[in-house]
């Protein structure tokens, strides 16, 4: 089993400060394989929030796969923006937009889908996807492959923003479909979500595990707490832990877990899982 602390949405520039050394704390002593930040480390993709964040960063365990959010491209900097969108970025956080881990029971890709030329939304390409396929290449048939994004492929219940999806997703999961990736991990909802890919996308008999995080410590809750995922990864099975932040105790605690489960290419919420493995 491997264990994977999802972080998203810090917005340095807007976080809330009295989070930072409790969370930073807690997740070292979850002890987790690998920390993921699906994007947004800032709020204006200024040199002191990306600072902030780096120095922020450097209080967690690694590894660390990190990918950059729409708020990581300079907002008001035209010339930044279209020309410049991810130097400071890549000077503060890391120069890979493509970071990979793998190891005997996990493989973690991310892949960048911010883009310049909008404000909000995110887009992923052919190239990129490619990039995935040859991450995952020569990868064991119980290696659970996870792929990490800012934008998501899959939308809460209720949440009626399609264009909040990443661009050409369709693509990207058909050839999820063929590599064979397990699990989705996003942000930029500021809200959390899992589930699987099975009604938005008709893929025969392979359904994805969606995990979305809240914001770990920005003040733009959304009408959520702050919150992160911790994810147990098993090659049929995985929980994911929501952990959300208790004014009260002044820490983070467990809202709820759920259990995942794989049957064949398809996973499910446990229950569901039983009923697809005829238990």
């Amino acid at each position: 089993m491997r264990t994977v602390v999802h972080l998203s949405d810090l917005h340095f520039g807007r976080v809330d400060d009295t989070l930072l050394e409790p969370l930073s704390r807690l997740v070292n002593e979850l002890a987790p394989n690998v920390v993921v930040v699906s994007g947004d480390l800032t709020q204006r993709a200024k040199d002191e929030q990306f600072m902030q964040a780096r120095a922020w960063l450097d209080t967690l365990p690694g590894p660390q796969i990190i990918v950059p959010g729409n708020h990581d491209i300079s907002l008001y900097n035209v010339y930044r923006r279209f020309f410049e969108p991810l130097t400071r970025y890549k000077r503060y956080i890391t120069d890979d937009l493509t970071p990979m881990y793998a190891d005997e029971e996990i493989a973690v890709c991310g892949i960048n889908t911010a883009r310049s030329l909008t404000f909000k939304d995110g887009r992923i390409n052919k190239e990129q996807v490619a990039q995935v396929r040859q991450h995952f290449a020569g990868l064991g048939p119980d290696v659970v492959r996870v792929v990490v994004t800012h934008h998501p492929f899959d939308l809460p219940q209720g949440h009626e923003e399609e264009s909040d999806l990443v661009d050409r997703a369709a693509m990207a999961m058909e050839a999820f479909a063929e590599i064979g990736v397990d699990v989705l991990l996003a942000g930029h909802l500021h809200a959390r979500h899992a589930s699987n890919t099975m009604d938005r996308y008709q893929l025969g008999d392979y359904a994805a595990l969606v995990v979305q995080a809240g914001t770990a410590t920005s003040t733009r809750g959304r009408g959520e707490v702050n919150s992160f995922n911790l994810l147990r990864l098993e090659r049929r099975r995985v929980e994911v832990d929501t952990w959300g932040w208790d004014v009260l105790s002044g820490q983070f605690s467990v809202l709820h877990t759920e259990t995942f489960m794989r049957s064949a290419n398809v996973w499910a919420l446990h229950s569901e899982g039983l009923m697809a493995a005829g238990l």
